[in-house]
């Protein structure tokens, strides 16, 4: 005699959770805190990448010039604002695919690759000189890569603490 299969809608042994289960919470203290140190390090990539451009170049701006092109004084004022407000950036987006979308991990790895790419490119179209392009591209490469890798690490810390923290 064959039994026919049951539905584990009609089992009563199986039981069926009343809701789905609720999207991981992200604990955004932890995420922001992580893009800030993002941030910090973005910063300091850039002014020591500058600094090691201008100790393989020779360049020493003089003391009265505050601009001279882009490792001057000025270029790397810049360009470590700008490392910095990209890691802000990056966390910010972050936080909002990690309330948002499937697998935003993934998502956030494109866009940062991709505005990585965007970053190292730029130079080249510039006015720059193709060795101030290279060491700029270089430069930049690094900043990206330090805010793609610091930046998922955050946000995927974000999301096991605060799971974790749900469980308990």
């Amino acid at each position: 005699m064959t039994t026919a299969p049951v539905s584990p809608l009609t089992d009563p042994t199986v039981r069926i959770p009343a809701q789905l289960p609720a999207r991981p919470a992200v604990d955004a203290g932890r995420l922001w805190a992580g893009g800030l140190a993002t941030a910090l390090v973005a910063a300091l990539a850039g002014l020591v990448g500058a600094l090691v451009v201008r100790v393989l170049t020779g360049f020493v701006p003089a003391a009265h010039a505050i601009g001279t092109g882009i490792f001057g004084t000025t270029g790397v004022i810049l360009l470590c604002t700008l490392a910095a407000t990209a890691a802000l950036v990056a966390t910010g987006v972050a936080h909002l695919l990690l309330l948002s979308t499937p697998r935003p991990l993934e998502y956030l790895g494109w866009i940062v690759g991709l505005g990585t790419a965007a970053a190292v490119v730029l130079p080249f179209v510039t006015t720059a000189s193709l060795g101030a392009a290279l060491a700029l591209a270089a430069v930049h490469l690094v900043i990206g890569l330090a805010v793609a890798t610091l930046t998922g690490n955050a946000a995927a810390a974000s999301l096991r603490v605060a799971a974790r923290a749900r469980e308990v």
